[in-house]
């Protein structure tokens, strides 16, 4: 009898360790999946890119990562999810999730001197942004001043060239990345309807006659 209830005591305690075990896997896939970039490239990335190990590009290196900024954030999150060089797919790491990697690399850039938005997590976004507060939050950036050729906010002269082959032009111009500008401004989550009504907030300010 006392055999059968150790038995029992024993099933009992494998069981509560597997919901245990379950659970606390649950959780953390769900902060993973929140995880900032800093804490990405923390746990993960840091291990070769804060040293430049193996080729990677060193954080803090601004030549090394200008040349890959100009790729943009969707073809470097391809690299990374796929693996390029000495790197493995996602880091060697598979339970980093896409959005984390679009996270860490933007961390790795913005510590190198870049200017990008770090992605946020599109599930949790329920009103688009309007074209004003994408542009004051993003690309005020390089708009303001003009800087990496980039046409200055109200500048008549350089925005009414860009608008001659219309706006679905200028707009997928804008969500593919031209010249030193990256795809979607360097703001990944953005929408392509968020992106044209970035795009047509600059443009009517570029053409405004101020009176």
């Amino acid at each position: 009898m006392s055999s059968i209830n150790a038995s029992k005591h024993l099933i009992t305690v494998a069981v509560g360790l597997v919901v245990a075990m379950t659970a606390t896997s649950g959780a953390a896939q769900a902060r993973g999946g929140q995880r900032s970039g800093k804490e990405v490239v923390a746990a993960v990335c840091s291990a070769c890119h804060e040293k430049g190990v193996n080729g990677a590009p060193r954080i803090g290196d601004k030549k090394a990562w200008s040349q890959r900024e100009a790729k943009g954030l969707g073809g470097l999150t391809h690299s990374a999810l796929n693996g390029i060089r000495k790197m493995p797919a996602h880091g060697g790491n598979p339970n980093v999730s896409d959005y984390e990697i679009e996270r860490a690399i933007t961390y790795m850039v913005n510590q190198s001197g870049g200017h990008w938005a770090e992605p946020t997590d599109k599930a949790s976004k329920i009103v688009p942004r309007s074209g004003e507060s994408i542009v004051k939050a993003q690309c005020v950036n390089c708009h303001k001043e003009g800087l990496n050729g980039a046409p200055k906010i109200g500048d008549r002269a350089a925005w009414i060239p860009r608008g001659a082959h219309g706006m679905d032009a200028l707009v997928s111009s804008a969500i593919h990345g031209h010249g030193g500008m990256p795809a979607r401004g360097g703001m990944a989550d953005l929408t392509d309807a968020e992106m044209r009504s970035a795009v047509i907030y600059m443009f009517n300010q570029g053409i405004t006659v101020v009176k």
